[in-house]
């Protein structure tokens, strides 16, 4: 084999999969944390989106940055993406008459994992931009809001956990257009803050 084949590289011309990935997560969080807040209840709709943009979309894309030869965003997407079908299934596998509902302790401990793992995550942000580490602290945030609230059954708590998860939800939504709006049109429209 020549040196000039070995030495070839073959272009990544492929496009960018995540802001496809923020957008599943940011609209699907901001649906179900303004359940969260009290503004309507659990429906079909918030499940839908869990399943299919918040779940299989960030699935898709985590393959996608895999791919890419990124490690970070390919763990991120992909477990967000199963994070959102395992709630889904814990909301509707009980209704089956199978299987019990997790208590709120159960609850509490599965959204503390969470937390740990996105508190992780979250470090490594500080390589990235200043939007993806507002996306990731607020998520953080999010996750022990919500298991503080299982843990105590304080219900005040898990609504402003629903206000603190739409402002979550709204920044990945715009780190997410932020990246297609400036991949329009070539420079800076809007600011991620990246890093030097």
């Amino acid at each position: 084999m020549s040196n000039e084949f070995q030495n070839m590289s073959l272009q990544d011309t492929t496009a960018n999969p995540a802001p496809l990935g923020l957008l599943g997560f940011g609209m699907t969080t901001v649906l179900l944390n303004l359940h969260n807040a009290g503004f309507f209840p659990l429906d079909a709709m918030i499940l839908a989106m869990g399943i299919f943009y918040g779940g299989l979309g960030q699935i898709i894309v985590g393959i996608m940055e895999w791919k890419k030869n990124n490690t970070f965003a390919a763990t991120a997407f992909t477990s967000y993406g199963l994070f959102w079908l395992t709630l889904v299934a814990l909301i509707l596998l009980p209704k089956t008459g199978v299987v019990p509902a997790s208590s709120p302790v159960a609850m509490g401990f599965y959204l503390t994992c969470w937390g740990l793992f996105s508190a992780v995550l979250f470090l490594g942000t500080f390589r990235l931009n200043r939007a993806l580490q507002v996306v990731f602290g607020s998520l953080v945030v999010l996750f022990f809001l919500l298991a503080a609230a299982d843990f105590t059954g304080n219900a005040a708590l898990k609504v402003i956990a629903g206000y603190e998860g739409i402002f979550c939800g709204l920044s990945a939504i715009y780190t997410g257009l932020a990246q297609v709006i400036n991949e329009v049109f070539e420079r800076e429209v809007a600011p991620l803050g990246a890093m030097k």
